[in-house]
């Protein structure tokens, strides 16, 4: 999800589609989910308690367990690997479908498919890597627990097979023999074309980042291939036909991607939104705000702008923002005679806004992927969010200053009394997160642990709203949001690599410097830019795969690292929720249960808000820096 990280589609159309083999397939595909999603899910549970175990164990009882960190990173490789199981099984990768989605459902059908064919291919073609990368790590030994690494290594090969296993069985599953042997024969003779023509690219030197980098990953993109997968199929053929490295690379670069220990806050902060989100202490929040501004011409408006702010500051995932908010104050505002549209277009707008709250999943990547200081980062990301609420929340203003509120009462102040110290719990959370970190009690991977321990305390004893049965649920949910994003840093850091390696980082800080007009040129073509590709690639691989090229020429200009980090986090969110594009608009709809189509026209004045604030942000770089 972006920089939420939201599943932008399922991995295959099962629901639009036949399934005539119900019966080995069926029972296969139920044996690998429970093969697979009971250690997922005690894995996240196990990340939880040993990096609280860390911060009790050094700041609590000043006797540090060295090996906390070190354990932690074994888990997490697994956890990331199975949660990519547990991700395709149940079509949860991210994959762009706003082509395909206005094909026929028979030409979708086969694109489905197709889909699952091009993971079964790449999936094939590392398999062998990943177990050589594995059995090389035998010979290296963790210096905390002693131990061979290939413990670690292992579940690269583990995962990869399993999830293998789960495209095959789905191969068989969706669809019928005709359409899947269509599908597979597509993308066998793709393949074929592209091995037998390899001899032949060896000649065009660079122009071969082109061919597979922007002409591949682009057409498999547009025709619904999961993003981690067209990554990684694109790395692959490059550094198989062109070059002379060994393929062995590409699982050493995903393993270097998905093992930075910062990495382990976006399972961790996903978890935490959910059990906000359980607990109640969301809805404590939105009923706060409720009474303060409910009576005021467009008040819910300027309420769930706020709250999303509040809540993005607690979740991390803009997925479990909109969930958490939306279902308690559209009843009202639709009551009170707000259009169905204006509601959804507001809420992808806030989406958009909130990007940059920490703890923001794209904060954290950014972090892990350039090496700027998560807490510069989540200190610099309050007002620039704060900016753009304020455009908005302008707009509204001149889109309700004529607004009926003769049949609203006004809350009095006993009311809004009572709902602060109802919401008060709920409302500190956020000041404790960051107060730990500033205050160096806990690192940023390790603070989402406290805020879970604080929720599940608030939750049990506080607001007395802990449903025991949604937990196992809620912990396979994180490992699956986390598995998918997970994937994508790793196949975007082998793409990183090898475009590196190529000497196009070089050329294109060579072309972003001699570009005329210095910074404020610099800044405008990198707001397009992310514009664009947070539209196409969401957030988190947008970062990932352009973060390292780009923030290093941002540093040589003059930008501010910190400041240059909220541009782009916000220049993306704008591509994320903007139509019709942008997943995250659709992610909005369908948490509302809106069509679409709806909120095309209002939302235009809500991006028009957005880039005025962006504009602003950009312009003034002490908005980002000012309290660093």
């Amino acid at each position: 999800m972006a920089n939420d990280p939201t599943a932008a589609g399922a991995a295959h159309g099962a629901g639009s589609l036949r399934i005539p083999h119900p019966g080995w397939p069926a029972k296969l595909d139920r044996s690998v989910g429970l093969l697979v999603e009971i250690p997922a899910a005690l894995l996240v549970l196990a990340e939880v308690v040993v990096l609280f175990m860390g911060v009790v164990w050094r700041y609590v009882l000043h006797e540090p367990l060295i090996w906390s960190d070190e354990l932690a990173s074994i888990l997490f490789l697994w956890l990331a690997m199975l949660g990519s199981v547990v991700a395709l099984r149940r079509g949860e990768h991210m994959r762009m479908t706003a082509v395909v989605g206005k094909l026929s459902p028979g030409m979708r059908g086969v694109l489905d498919l197709v889909a699952i064919a091009a993971a079964v291919a790449f999936l094939a073609l590392v398999l062998h890597p990943a177990i050589e990368f594995a059995a090389d790590e035998v010979y290296v030994t963790t210096p905390a627990l002693e131990i061979a690494n290939s413990w670690r290594a292992a579940a690269l090969p583990v995962g990869i097979g399993l999830m293998l296993l789960v495209a095959l069985v789905q191969l068989c599953r969706v669809g019928d023999l005709r359409d899947a042997g269509l599908a597979v024969g597509m993308t066998g003779v793709v393949i074929a074309l592209t091995a037998l023509i390899g001899p032949s690219l060896g000649g065009l030197g660079n122009w071969n980042l082109l061919v597979f980098f922007v002409g591949g990953v682009g057409a498999m993109v547009l025709l619904g291939v999961p993003i981690a997968f067209a990554f990684g199929l694109a790395t692959f053929a490059y550094l198989a036909l062109t070059t002379s490295t060994p393929t062995v690379v590409i699982i050493g670069r995903m393993d270097e991607g998905m093992s930075h220990l910062i990495l382990l806050a976006v399972p961790l902060f996903v978890f935490l939104g959910l059990l906000i989100e359980m607990t109640g202490m969301a809805r404590a929040m939105v009923g706060f705000l409720a009474s303060l501004l409910g009576h005021v011409r467009g008040g819910l408006s300027y309420v769930l702008i706020g709250a999303m702010y509040l809540v993005s500051g607690i979740s991390g995932s803009k997925a479990a923002d909109m969930a958490a908010v939306a279902p308690v104050l559209f009843p009202e505002m639709k009551q009170r005679g707000a259009k169905p549209g204006d509601l959804v277009a507001l809420l992808s707008a806030t989406g958009a806004q909130t990007e940059t709250i920490p703890p923001s999943l794209v904060l954290i990547t950014i972090g892990s992927v350039t090496g700027v200081s998560i807490a510069a980062l989540f200190t610099g990301g309050l007002l620039p969010g704060l900016v753009l609420g304020l455009t908005l929340a302008a707009l509204v203003w001149w889109r309700y200053r004529n607004e009926d509120l003769s049949a609203v009462r006004r809350a009095s102040g006993a009311e809004i009394g009572k709902a602060f110290l109802i919401a008060l719990p709920a409302i500190a959370l956020p000041f404790i997160i960051r107060a730990a970190v500033i205050e160096g009690v806990a690192t940023a991977t390790e603070v989402s642990t406290i805020g879970i321990a604080y929720a599940a305390i608030a939750g049990l004893l506080v607001y007395r709203q802990f449903d025991w049965k949604r937990l196992y649920p809620m912990l396979l949910d994180t490992a699956s949001l986390s598995g998918a994003i997970l994937l994508i840093i790793g196949a975007a850091t082998g793409m990183a690599w090898a475009l590196t390696q190529s000497g196009f980082s070089t050329a294109l800080a060579e072309i972003m410097k001699s570009l005329p007009g210095g910074v404020p040129t610099f800044l405008a073509v990198s707001i397009i830019a992310f514009i664009v590709l947070g539209s196409v690639l969401e957030g988190i691989p947008a970062i990932v795969l352009f973060g390292p090229l780009l923030f290093p020429i941002a540093r040589q200009v003059g930008v501010h690292e910190v400041h240059y980090a909220m541009v782009v986090i916000l220049a993306m969110g704008v591509g994320l929720f903007a139509p019709p594009f942008g997943v995250g608009y659709y992610a909005a709809c369908a948490i509302s249960r809106i069509h679409p189509d709806e909120g095309m026209r209002p939302i235009v004045g809500y991006m028009i808000a957005l880039l005025v604030g962006l504009v602003i942000v950009a312009a003034v770089p002490w908005i980002s820096i000012g309290f660093l």
